[in-house]
């Protein structure tokens, strides 16, 4: 990072634990594991993270996967992934992970949430960094499986914050997965899903009124229904926008057409954040910067983005407050 200050205090709300797994890291677990993959070196597997659209990405994202068995793989990924966002300035995390992409592959639901809560549970200590864990369903498995999913994690819903919705978006609307949120909200978690990334502002419309959620995930198609933004903007729904993952992946063309400007100028609460920061080139601060550059953001627009981050977040009150007295005093 080349910033000549130090980053402005934020918290990430749409990371997907899976998504940081460096290609370093993925080489040291695939070695420790006895995994083999069917890349010679670290440089050739960072070539390949270059993606036409989400469903190549995809294609790579889960292949990865394979390296990640032990409570140890998924506490090490935690680390990696907290001691970067820490140097990026994050000071709460809420951080996805996607059960169902390793459950396929044998790997039980308790040692990937164990292994993940040993590294959240030093992560205050550890790296000033508080943390909370939304448990995501993958939308392209059956509404069945997303059911069974939340089942087998009942014995860890106190480790649990929030259930999301994430994985290929178009052709599996939220409606699809009434039944499990409806259950999610019975055990008293916050709900929040992607939409509006690839998929339709009908998507989000569907989230908010039949899955009931607390935040959106991406929801920057909402701009293309002037009643969408007028209802977002009113009741201050969430955005979790992560800009430098929609340009990899095709959602936006250019980084300087990018929406969030006239997101903010609309009154909607965004945020910004890193999605899969290892595949798509930028941690949380990284993302800031690049905005910043390319939307010619001035620093008052990125404490707005910074304050955003934490009232959007899921943290009790006082803490809220706290991080938000940093992000006013930064850089004054």
């Amino acid at each position: 990072m080349t910033t000549a200050h130090p980053p402005i205090p934020k918290a990430e709300l749409h990371l997907h634990i899976e998504g940081t797994l460096e290609p370093e890291l993925a080489f040291a677990l695939a070695e420790r594991n006895g995994v083999e993959l069917p890349y010679a070196s670290e440089e050739e597997l960072r070539r390949a993270y270059s993606f036409s659209d989400l469903q190549s990405f995809l294609d790579l994202y889960y292949a990865l996967m394979a390296v990640l068995r032990t409570e140890e793989d998924f506490a090490d990924l935690a680390n990696a992934y907290l001691a970067r966002a820490k140097e990026q300035g994050v000071r709460h995390a809420e951080i996805f992970f996607d059960p169902q992409a390793h459950t396929a592959r044998g790997v039980p639901i308790g040692t990937v949430i164990e292994g993940l809560g040993r590294a959240l549970d030093a992560a205050q200590e550890t790296y000033g960094i508080t943390t909370r864990l939304i448990m995501c369903f993958l939308r392209d498995e059956s509404a069945e499986s997303a059911l069974e999913t939340f089942e087998a994690a009942r014995p860890y819903l106190d480790r649990i914050t929030a259930v999301g919705l994430d994985s290929a978006e178009v052709g599996n609307p939220p409606s699809k997965f009434r039944e499990v949120y409806a259950l999610a909200r019975e055990a008293g978690l916050k709900c929040v899903a992607h939409a509006g990334e690839e998929g339709p502002p009908a998507y989000v419309w569907e989230a908010l009124d039949v899955l009931g959620v607390d935040r959106v995930d991406h929801g920057v198609r909402c701009m293309e229904d002037a009643d969408l933004v007028a209802r977002l903007a009113v009741e201050q729904v969430p955005l979790t926008v992560c800009p430098l993952s929609n340009v990899r992946l095709r959602v936006i063309d250019d980084l300087a057409d990018h929406p969030l400007p006239a997101m903010l100028d609309a009154g909607l609460l965004v945020t910004v954040n890193s999605d899969d920061p290892a595949y798509f080139g930028g941690y949380a601060h990284d993302n800031f910067t690049a905005v910043r550059d390319a939307l010619r953001l001035d620093q008052e627009t990125l404490r707005t983005l910074a304050r955003n981050s934490f009232t959007a977040s899921f943290l009790d009150e006082a803490t809220r407050a706290a991080y938000l007295k940093e992000v006013d005093a930064h850089g004054r």
